[in-house]
């Protein structure tokens, strides 16, 4: 009877836990889960000539206890080794839940009071669009919106991308994503 108790208790604690996290999520106008980006989500230099503008965004409150958000694109498929980091924005208040477009411009100025946007991988502090190489495979773009247990993050301006994705991870409560691909 007390093992039937355990696994019955343990199953609730999975199921509630699963349904908290389906209620954190991450949405677009522009993009859309699975599907190939635009000319406008396109890097413009590396050989491609996209317009470079970061899509909207918008994603439901985090977790109680949600202080801040971080928010996060990514290439796990990029030729590197390591991915490519196309941009990352934290320190984004909690009661932020949506970016516009073309938030992720050099002078942020679309952006929240606050937010900082950390280093690319091209170098520099904005969102740097898809830009894979010719005949590659599709490549997926990982958006995501980190919810965190701190309302700050202090990093020095040039920190990495593997630097402040190593803090958002320590001080994170959720997150959600969308996934969008993109091929040339």
């Amino acid at each position: 009877m007390i093992k039937q108790c355990k696994v019955l208790i343990f199953g609730l604690a999975v199921a509630a836990s699963s349904a908290l996290a389906g209620e954190f999520s991450l949405t677009s106008q522009t993009i859309h889960e699975g599907a190939m980006l635009t000319n406008e989500q396109v890097f413009n230099g590396f050989g491609c000539s996209g317009e470079n503008i970061s899509p909207d965004l918008k994603w439901t409150s985090g977790p109680s206890g949600t202080k801040s958000y971080a928010l996060t694109v990514y290439d796990p498929d990029a030729p590197t080794g390591s991915g490519w980091w196309h941009w990352i924005a934290y320190n984004i208040p909690a009661n932020v839940t949506e970016f516009s477009k073309n938030a992720g411009t050099e002078d942020g100025a679309l952006l929240p009071a606050g937010v900082v946007q950390g280093r690319s991988d091209f170098g520099s502090y904005s969102f740097g669009g898809a830009c894979p190489p010719e005949g590659d495979n599709a490549h997926r773009y990982i958006f995501t919106v980190h919810a965190l247990k701190t309302e700050h993050i202090e990093l020095p301006k040039d920190a990495s991308a593997a630097l402040i994705g190593f803090m958002i991870n320590a001080n994170s409560l959720g997150k959600a994503t969308l996934v969008a691909t993109y091929g040339r």
